[in-house]
C-alpha cells in the first residue's frame, strides 16, 4: 500500500518537478547548438513529463509509467477542458519521438525536428505552470 503524503509535501514535490522541468527544457538549446539532436528530444520529452508529473502530484495522482502519466493527462485535465487538445497532443508526440530517437535503430532527429518541437514543450510546460497556480 502506497503512503499518502500531506498536501504541503505535494506541493513541494509539485514544484520541485516543475522546476526541473524549466531546468532541462533550458539544456535543449546547448544539445542542439553541438548537434546531439536525439538528446536534444530526450530532453525536450522529459521536461514535458517532469511538468506532467508536477501537476499529476499535486492533485494526488500517481502513476507508475510514462504511459500512465500520458494517459492521467488526457483524462485529467485534456478530456475535461483544462489542458487544450494542442496541448495534450504535443505531449503525445513528444511521447512518441523521444521513444523512437532513445529505442529505434537507426532514428536519427534534426535541427529542424528540435525547432518543430521546442515551441510545443515550452507551450505544454506554460500550460501546466498555469494549472499549478491556479488549482
Amino acid at each position: 500500500m502506497k503512503e499518502e503524503i500531506s498536501i504541503d509535501s505535494r506541493e513541494a514535490l509539485a514544484a520541485y518537478r516543475y522546476q526541473r522541468a524549466n531546468e532541462t527544457l533550458a539544456e535543449v538549446p546547448f544539445l542542439k547548438k553541438q548537434g546531439y539532436y536525439n538528446t536534444a528530444v530526450n530532453r525536450l520529452y522529459y521536461a514535458c513529463y517532469y511538468a506532467a508529473v508536477a501537476l499529476l502530484i499535486k492533485h494526488g495522482i500517481n502513476p507508475a509509467t510514462h504511459a500512465g502519466v500520458k494517459q492521467m493527462i488526457g483524462l485529467h485535465f485534456v478530456a475535461t477542458g483544462h489542458l487544450s487538445r494542442e496541448v495534450g497532443r504535443s505531449f503525445s508526440l513528444l511521447f512518441e519521438r523521444r521513444h523512437s530517437s532513445d529505442y529505434d535503430d537507426f532514428a536519427y532527429s534534426s535541427a529542424e525536428e528540435i525547432d518543430e518541437l521546442l515551441p510545443k514543450a515550452t507551450a505544454f510546460i506554460a500550460a501546466i505552470g498555469k494549472l499549478l497556480k491556479e488549482r
